[in-house]
């Protein structure tokens, strides 16, 4: 694991209320973070994630996830170093939307989940 997969993974996701994988396999892909119940994967991305030939692998890779009726949540690694709250209730924001929209929903990571907590800079693909 990457040091902001670390951050992630240990201040955040171990011991979120739902089941997050690490390094999930996915059909053809390594998924950085993988809930079942959400169908969501989270990705982490470095700085070369938005140039060239990359960004066309990671939109194939989303476009993929997504016919398999997973949802794709990215988050730049700086936006993690730099916000990792902001990033946290994105995360479960986004959790509590998808279990809703799946009939299950599970308790949040945070007891008042106003939307004003944190931002980061997301795309849900």
């Amino acid at each position: 694991m990457t040091f902001t997969e670390r951050e992630l993974w240990y201040h955040f996701l171990k011991d979120y209320p739902i089941r997050f994988q690490r390094q999930k396999p996915i059909g053809e892909y390594i998924a950085d973070f993988y809930c079942a119940k959400a169908a969501l994967v989270i990705e982490l991305d470095g700085d070369y994630h938005g140039i060239g030939q990359q960004m066309e692998d990671d939109a194939q890779r989303t476009l993929a996830l997504q016919q398999m009726g997973i949802c794709v949540l990215r988050f730049r690694n700086k936006d993690v170093v730099k916000n990792l709250e902001g990033v946290a209730y994105e995360i479960d924001r986004v959790v509590q939307s998808r279990c809703a929209e799946r009939g299950t929903t599970p308790q949040s990571a945070f007891a008042d989940s106003s939307p004003d907590k944190g931002s980061s800079s997301t795309t849900a693909r």
